[in-house]
C-alpha cells in the first residue's frame, strides 16, 4: 500500500482532470448507445463525469473545516472525488465508504487511491448503493450524492435515520433529470434542513439543523 504523499495526491489529481478532459468524446458514445432505448449506467463506463477541481477543492475544505470524520459517498467513478473526500479525512481522522455500480470503474478508481497513497482511509464498495449500503448504521457527518440522479431520493431516504445535527449533504448535478425529487423533498423540510445551492446553481449544499 502506498505511503501518502501530498504530492502524490496533487499529481494524482492533475492528470485524472486532464484526462477527463476527454469525456466529451466519452459521453457522446454513451449518448449514441441511448437512443433507441432508456440511458442506462453502462452507457458511461469508460466516462469520469467528474467533478471540476473548484468543486474538489470545494468539498475537501467543507470536509476539513467541519471536521467531519465518517464520509460516505454515492457515485465513485473512477476517484476523483474520491481522492479529495480521502485527503480531507486524513486530515479529519477519518474515513471515506464509497459505492460505485460497475465494478470496472471501481477497480480503476482503486488503483487511483492506491496512486494517491490514500487506500487505508477508503472503501469502495462495488454494486447497487441501494444494496450495498442497504443498514448502514454509523453516523453520517458528510453526504457526497453524485451517481446515478433517480437514486439521490431513495439513497438519502434510505441513509437518513443516520444524520445527525452537523451532517452535511452535498448534491452534484441538480441541474440535471431526477434531480427534481430530491431537491423537492429536502427543500419541503425547511424545519429539518437548511439548502442553498453551490457551484453556480448546478449543486446543493445541505446542513441538518436538527
Amino acid at each position: 500500500m502506498n505511503k501518502y504523499k501530498k504530492d502524490s495526491v496533487e499529481k494524482v489529481l492533475r492528470n485524472l482532470h486532464a484526462d477527463a478532459k476527454k469525456d466529451y468524446m466519452r459521453i457522446g458514445k454513451g449518448v449514441v448507445k441511448s437512443i433507441f432505448r432508456p440511458m442506462q449506467p453502462s452507457d458511461f463506463e469508460h466516462a469520469y463525469l467528474p467533478i471540476s477541481q473548484e468543486q474538489g477543492e470545494a468539498i475537501r475544505q467543507l470536509v476539513v473545516e467541519n471536521d467531519c470524520k465518517n464520509v460516505v459517498e454515492f457515485g465513485t467513478s473512477f476517484g476523483i472525488s474520491t481522492i479529495y473526500l480521502a485527503d480531507a479525512v486524513r486530515q479529519t481522522q477519518g474515513k471515506v465508504i464509497t459505492t460505485e455500480l460497475l465494478e470496472s470503474k471501481a477497480k480503476r478508481a482503486i488503483q487511483n487511491i492506491s496512486e494517491a497513497g490514500l487506500s487505508d482511509l477508503v472503501e469502495v464498495k462495488i454494486g447497487d448503493a441501494m444494496e450495498t449500503l442497504k443498514g448502514f448504521s454509523e453516523p453520517i457527518d458528510f453526504l457526497f450524492l453524485d451517481g446515478w440522479k433517480d437514486l439521490y431520493l431513495p439513497l438519502f431516504q434510505m441513509l437518513e435515520p443516520q444524520f445527525h445535527a452537523s451532517t452535511m449533504i452535498y448534491a452534484d448535478n441538480m441541474d440535471m433529470a431526477g434531480t427534481q425529487y430530491y431537491g423537492n423533498y429536502v427543500l419541503g423540510k425547511k424545519q429539518t434542513y437548511a439548502s442553498h445551492m453551490v457551484d453556480g446553481g448546478k449543486a446543493m449544499l445541505t446542513a441538518c439543523a436538527a
